[in-house]
C-alpha cells in the first residue's frame, strides 16, 4: 500500500513538473515571438547605440530557445528521475514507519485491553471472595453472639432461681424465727396479763392462725 502511495505521488509530481516545463517553454516561446515583433527597431536603433540586449536579438533567439528547452528538459529529468523518486522513497519510509507504529499501537492497545480485562477479572474474584469471607465471619460472630446471649440468659435465669429459693428459704426461716418468737411472747403476756398458762402448742396454734390470716 505504500508503495502505491509513494508511485502515484511520483507520477502526479512527474506530470506537475512536466505541465510546468510546457508552460514555461510556452511562455518563453511567447516573449520571445513578442520580443521578435520589435526586433527591427531594435536592430535600426542598435546601428545607432553603441550597446544592446543580446537577449533581445532575433539571431539569438534559436538559440536561447535551444538552451532553453535543453535546461528544462535536464532539470525535468533529474526531478522525475533523481530528486522525485527519493522523495518517494523518503515518504514512502516514513509511511511504513508510520503504519509500523500504527500497528505497534493497536498491538499494545489490545495488550493493555486484555490485561485490563484480567485485571477486572481478579478484581471481581477477590471482591466475591472478600464477601463471602465476610459473610461467614458475620455468620460465625452472629452465631457466637446468639450463644452467648443463650448462655447468659441461662446464668441470669439460674442466679433468679437461686435467688428466688434463697429469698424463699429466708422468709420461711424468718417466719419460724418470728412465729417462735411470737410463741413466747404470747405465753408470757397471757401469763402476765390474764394470768393463765398456755401451753405452748396452743401458743403456736394461734399465732399460726394470725399468720395464716395475714397471708389472705
Amino acid at each position: 500500500m505504500p508503495n502505491l502511495l509513494a508511485k502515484g505521488r511520483l507520477a502526479r509530481w512527474s506530470g506537475v513538473a512536466g505541465a510546468s516545463l510546457a508552460t514555461l517553454t510556452t511562455m518563453a516561446g511567447t516573449v520571445l515571438a513578442a520580443a521578435a515583433e520589435h526586433a527591427p527597431d531594435a536592430a535600426h536603433g542598435g546601428e545607432h547605440a553603441s550597446g544592446g540586449l543580446p537577449q533581445l536579438n532575433p539571431a539569438n533567439f534559436p538559440t536561447q530557445i535551444f538552451w532553453l528547452a535543453l535546461t528544462f528538459g535536464v532539470l525535468y529529468y533529474l526531478m522525475s528521475k533523481k530528486a522525485l523518486p527519493r522523495v518517494a522513497e523518503v515518504l514512502e519510509a516514513r509511511q511504513e514507519r508510520i503504519s509500523r507504529d500504527l500497528a505497534k499501537a493497536a498491538q499494545l492497545k489490545e495488550e493493555a485491553e486484555a490485561i485490563l480485562a484480567q485485571v477486572e477479572k481478579s478484581l471481581a474474584g477477590a471482591r466475591s471472595q472478600a464477601q463471602g469471607v465476610i459473610a461467614e465471619a458475620s455468620a460465625e460472630i452472629e452465631a457466637n453472639n446468639q450463644a452467648r446471649q443463650a448462655q447468659l440468659n441461662a446464668d441470669i435465669s439460674e442466679r433468679l432461681r437461686t435467688a428466688e429459693a434463697s429469698i424463699a428459704a429466708a422468709k420461711e426461716q424468718a417466719l419460724a424465727n418470728i412465729r417462735a418468737e411470737s410463741t413466747g411472747i404470747v405465753q408470757d403476756i397471757t401469763g402476765r396479763l390474764a394470768g393463765v398458762e398456755v401451753d405452748q402448742a396452743q401458743a403456736d396454734a394461734a399465732v399460726a392462725a394470725v399468720l395464716e390470716e395475714r397471708r389472705g
